[in-house]
């Protein structure tokens, strides 16, 4: 399963959020992959009983590059309050 690192709590704990499984995991932050940060992506499977979390870097980047094309559309398109002042 995939997931995405929400955010990192207290320097202690990392919230990763589960979409398919509509999962939230709360993990140590120290057992979070080399290179993590928030909105990275993340390939989640058992192992030994135990979850594995591996960077997902091709995801992460699919995603980043979704998110700016969304944003450059929004920003194209904002064309200020139809409101006038007094």
């Amino acid at each position: 399963m995939k997931g995405i690192l929400d955010r990192i709590e207290d320097d202690l704990y990392a919230v990763i959020l589960v979409e398919e499984e509509r999962l939230e995991l709360i993990l140590p932050a120290n057992r979070l992959p080399a290179g993590s940060k928030v909105n990275s992506w993340f390939t989640i499977y058992a192992e030994n009983g135990q979850l594995a979390v591996t960077l997902d870097d091709e995801t992460s980047f699919i995603r980043e590059k979704q998110t700016e094309e969304l944003m450059a559309r929004l920003r194209k398109k904002k064309k200020g309050s139809r409101f006038k002042r007094k």
